[in-house]
């Protein structure tokens, strides 16, 4: 007979209705057996109980469905933004509130790099510095010598200096879409969107798919998760090519990794149906803790780089209406393809007219090719109306919500982007919830830094950095963002017979805390500490 486990608990916060609270798990095979009391095994025979979290609570596995792999392999470049962050050995980085405190610790790292060497810094954001806006000079200061590369925070936007320009090829005479110019026609180092990045991004190296391939970005990525008592994550908008699937299976397959992976691969840069014979080459490939078979399409912008496609009145500023990533016409042909094919979706959309776009190609998709159960996903869906919300639940369209935005951006987006009224409903969880969407919340790490239980009081809480409430009426209840990190993420990942709630059949996957976040004041939920993981079975403590 199968080795049984019960672990003991202080409580054990289930997820599951049918027995919401509880103070044994039993499992077996990494699966959970059963759930109760001290003697919720003892009908399946002989078992041992393990006392090492009798003093912790145990929540399901926290569930993220918007990260990148990158989150953990960002932190060999040089840390350029405005928060305080933490890398995933628990060194705290302090943030930089000017653009000369940017330049001078920029100019420190270039020191140590060897000569010639591209500087690469990521995380930078100009909308908390007002200031003029980082340009080629500011970078020509820490270096004349050789590229100098900032990624702003959304990644949808850089800046670069003279020399990554010149290497690029970008002058007066250049007439691609991102790259900025100033009344005179000079690029002024600043470059949106990935048209306009790309080549500079190709000269000096800077490559999201090396970032997302390479084992020690893997296991980084394994432990900034484990930090946060996430243990099923996406990585949107992967790149698997050569020999990274091979290194994907061997990483995952270790028992001491701890996370599951689902990676969704970029829909650009083939057709629509390669992209689609791709998705489902590798959907043959997955095993218990690597999930393959989705794919990632890009529409629109970032709402903070005014890259964003939004619908009328635009942006307060007057700035133009954003960029597009993956033309209408293109995004038409995407989801078709995906829906004929039955290829599940995870769709960039920050602006609203990016959204309306996408819902309308869905929904043309689904009429020429039914398929009950899709489960396709809206990922970021930030300024989605209660019509649009409305759409996407008659549709069975999921939506993926950046909650974060209200503590990060949202003093900043009432002031700066989209103004007051629309801000107070950006992210709108309860008109999500309201229209019976099936929704979750996400990081978008590294963007923002990895954390369920902060996205979670983001969405219960909607508190800026200035520490207003905005959009009260846009708040969830605590069990409700609770949910959002656990069985609402699973299922849109269309693994809600798996994970999410700590009940018998599924995963043996919690997150262990050193208390009961239902227990907190809706306020000090962000303030929950997160002590480890146990991923089938398997413990993995901080």
């Amino acid at each position: 007979m199968a080795y049984i486990t019960v672990f003991k608990a202080k409580n054990i916060i289930t997820m599951d209705p049918n027995r919401p609270e509880a103070t044994h798990v039993a499992v077996r095979d990494g699966k959970i057996l059963a759930v109760g009391g001290a003697d919720c095994a003892a009908q399946w025979g002989e078992y041992v109980t393990d006392d090492s979290l009798a003093q912790s609570v145990l929540m399901p596995g926290f569930v993220e469905g918007h990260a990148h792999m990158m989150a953990g392999a960002m932190w060999q470049y040089a840390y350029a933004g405005f928060h305080d962050r933490t890398d995933p050995d628990g060194k705290l980085w302090t943030g930089m509130t000017t653009i000369d405190a940017v330049v001078t610790r920029l100019a420190e790292f270039a020191a140590t790099l060897a000569d010639g060497e591209p500087l690469v810094a990521w995380g930078f954001d100009p909308i908390f510095l007002p200031t003029e806006r980082l340009n080629r000079r500011h970078l020509d200061q820490i270096a004349a010598d050789r590229p100098v590369v900032v990624m702003f925070s959304s990644f949808h936007v850089m800046c670069v200096n003279s020399a990554a320009l010149d290497m690029a090829g970008y002058d007066e005479d250049t007439e691609v879409e991102g790259v900025l110019t100033d009344g005179n026609g000079t690029p002024t180092g600043e470059l949106q969107e990935m048209a306009a990045m790309f080549p500079v991004m190709h000269r000096v190296g800077f490559d999201f798919k090396k970032l997302s391939q390479e084992e020690t970005s893997i296991w980084s990525y394994g432990k900034v998760a484990n930090r946060v008592g996430v243990t099923t994550i996406t990585d949107l908008f992967a790149t698997i090519e050569g020999d990274a699937l091979d290194t994907l299976l061997r990483v995952t397959a270790d028992d001491k990794f701890p996370i599951r992976i689902v990676p969704t691969i970029g829909a650009m840069g083939a057709t629509a149906d390669q992209i689609a014979a791709q998705a489902k080459e590798l959907a043959l490939q997955s095993t218990d803790k690597l999930r393959l078979g989705g794919v990632k399409l890009m529409t629109d912008g970032s709402i903070q780089g005014w890259t964003a496609r939004v619908k009328w009145p635009g942006y307060v500023g007057g700035q133009p209406n954003g960029i597009w990533n993956t033309a209408p016409d293109q995004i038409y042909e995407l989801c078709e393809v995906m829906q004929r094919e039955g290829i599940k979706m995870n769709i960039h959309t920050n602006g609203d007219e990016a959204s309306e776009v996408v819902i309308d190609a869905i929904e043309a998709a689904m009429r020429k090719h039914p398929w009950t159960g899709a489960r396709h996903v809206l990922q970021h869906a930030q300024m989605m109306g209660v019509d649009q919300f409305e759409r996407a639940a008659e549709l069975g369209i999921c939506v993926n919500l950046f909650a974060n935005h209200i503590w990060y951006f949202g003093d900043q987006h009432a002031a700066l982007t989209i103004g007051e009224d629309r801000a107070s409903r950006m992210d709108g969880c309860r008109s999500a919830a309201d229209a019976g969407v099936h929704f979750t919340i996400h990081s978008d790490a590294p963007v923002t830094p990895l954390g369920p239980l902060f996205t979670a009081w983001c969405a219960v809480n909607r508190t800026t950095m200035s520490g207003r409430t905005l959009g009260e009426a846009q708040r969830l209840t605590l069990m409700e963002g609770l949910h959002a990190i656990t069985l609402g993420a699973a299922y849109t990942m269309g693994l809600d017979s798996e994970i999410g709630s700590i009940t018998a059949g599924k995963q043996a996957d919690f997150a262990v805390l050193d208390e009961d976040p239902t227990a907190v004041d809706p306020a000090a939920l962000k303030d929950v500490t997160v002590l480890g993981t146990v991923l089938g079975g398997r413990v993995h403590l901080l």
